[in-house]
C-alpha cells in the first residue's frame, strides 16, 4: 500500500499516512519521556503509549494540585491577602 493512502475517520474526515507520521513526530517532541531519549528510533505505537502515560500523569498532577489548593483555601481567611492572590490567579 502507498504511504499516501487515506484513512476514513469519523464520517468524511480523511487523514493520510503522511499526516499521521507528522502528528506522531510532533508527539515525539512534546512528550518528555521520548524527547529526552538519545535514540530517535521509537515506534509510533511506543510514542502513542508514552503520550497516553504522560497525559495520565498530567491528570494526576492536576488532581493533586487541585486537592492541595482546596486544602489551602480551607485553611486561610477568605478576606486575607493570600486568599485575594489565589482568587486573582484562579481568575486569569
Amino acid at each position: 500500500m502507498s504511504s499516501r493512502r487515506s484513512r476514513q475517520h469519523s464520517g468524511s474526515t480523511r487523514i493520510s499516512d503522511d499526516q499521521i507520521i507528522e502528528l506522531v513526530s510532533k508527539l515525539r517532541q512534546l512528550v518528555p519521556e521520548i524527547r529526552n531519549r538519545r535514540s530517535d528510533k521509537v515506534s509510533a505505537s511506543k510514542v502513542l503509549q508514552e503520550t497516553c502515560n504522560y497525559i495520565r500523569s498530567l491528570h494526576r498532577e492536576v488532581s493533586d494540585l487541585s486537592e492541595r489548593l482546596s486544602q489551602l483555601l480551607t485553611t486561610i481567611d477568605a478576606d486575607s491577602a493570600e486568599a485575594g492572590i489565589i482568587r486573582s490567579l484562579l481568575n486569569q
